[in-house]
């Protein structure tokens, strides 16, 4: 019988993780202490990278933040980056410390997107929001010294689940070429129907946790008919994709879902590399200096460096 197993490092630091199940009543303070959180984390980077924000269209709410290395010429590679937070949490700032470190050690430019949170904004707000900053990305690559055909797009957790529609919606629009998609414990299927998704105490992210972010990010569409923009799983069709890197915790929830999809991206004659990580929780990379966090991020890193040298 499946079960919730934890690596023996990381279990006793789970006390340390401020969320708790999610509800309407707690979503506000929530959002509120994630965004303390950065703030305080991000106050010690230094201008090493520079970070621009431009508006992406009529709503300036809907933003793109650029970040270059100061040092560095173009054209260079771009990592479009979506942040996580069960399609109801998150901002932008939560991809800063992360570009302050691969910017001028991968040789890239961060373009990180803001886009409407659910409940307020429900599907297709968000994932429109989403395109709208890679589509004005690709059409001021020039001026932001981006290598126009070495585009790729990054997401963890709902930005994973983000990032792997948006591959399917710029496939199928055919206006912005794709050179990959880092998809890193993606939220893939609203269904819940996978072992792993239904088990009682996850940590982290919970089942009931999960069932309020689908709720919340489809509105009148949950438990209906859902498109595969909104929920990638549903998709029937994965070929024409590009390359992928699906990597995953062994006890977290979105284990099976993200497991399968990977599995299909490679039936359908995708490049798929999968790696699941026995023990680690959803949201494993917060726990900075564990064995696993470590690992995790050795895996992307080593990855993202061959698909920017590409």
């Amino acid at each position: 019988m499946d079960a919730v197993i934890v690596d023996p490092e990381i279990e006793p630091l789970l006390e340390l993780v401020p969320i708790s199940t999610l509800t309407p009543e707690v979503l506000t303070e929530l959002r509120t202490a994630r965004l303390a959180v950065f703030a305080d984390l991000n106050a010690a980077l230094t201008d090493d990278v520079a970070r621009t924000d431009h508006v992406v269209g009529d709503d300036p709410n809907v933003f793109v933040r650029v970040h270059r290395a100061q040092t560095q010429d173009g054209p260079l590679p771009c990592v479009y980056s979506i942040h996580g937070g069960g399609y109801v949490m998150g901002s932008v700032d939560m991809d800063d410390a992360r570009f302050a470190r691969w910017c001028p050690e991968l040789g890239c430019v961060g373009v990180s997107v803001e886009y409407r949170l659910a409940p307020e904004t429900p599907y297709p707000g968000p994932l429109d929001d989403c395109y709208a900053g890679l589509r004005w990305t690709y059409e001021h690559a020039d001026e932001l010294g981006i290598d126009r055909d070495r585009i790729g797009i990054a997401g963890v957790s709902a930005g994973g689940g983000l990032a792997a529609a948006l591959a399917l919606l710029a496939r199928d629009r055919g206006e912005v070429p794709l050179a990959f998609q880092l998809l890193e414990c993606p939220m893939l299927d609203d269904r819940q129907t996978t072992s792993s998704s239904r088990l009682d105490g996850l940590p982290v992210w919970s089942r009931e946790s999960n069932t309020f972010g689908w709720r919340a990010y489809l509105g009148d569409r949950y438990g209906g008919d859902v498109p595969a923009y909104a929920a990638p799983a549903r998709a029937d069709d994965l070929s024409g994709l590009p390359p992928a890197l699906v990597i995953a915790g062994g006890a977290d929830g979105f284990r099976d879902e993200d497991v399968l999809y990977a599995l299909r991206l490679n039936q359908a004659g995708v490049p798929a590399e999968l790696h699941v990580l026995p023990g680690a929780p959803h949201g494993v990379q917060m726990f900075l200096g564990s064995a696993l966090a470590r690992r995790w991020d050795a895996l992307v890193t080593e990855w993202l460096t061959l698909q920017l040298a590409a």
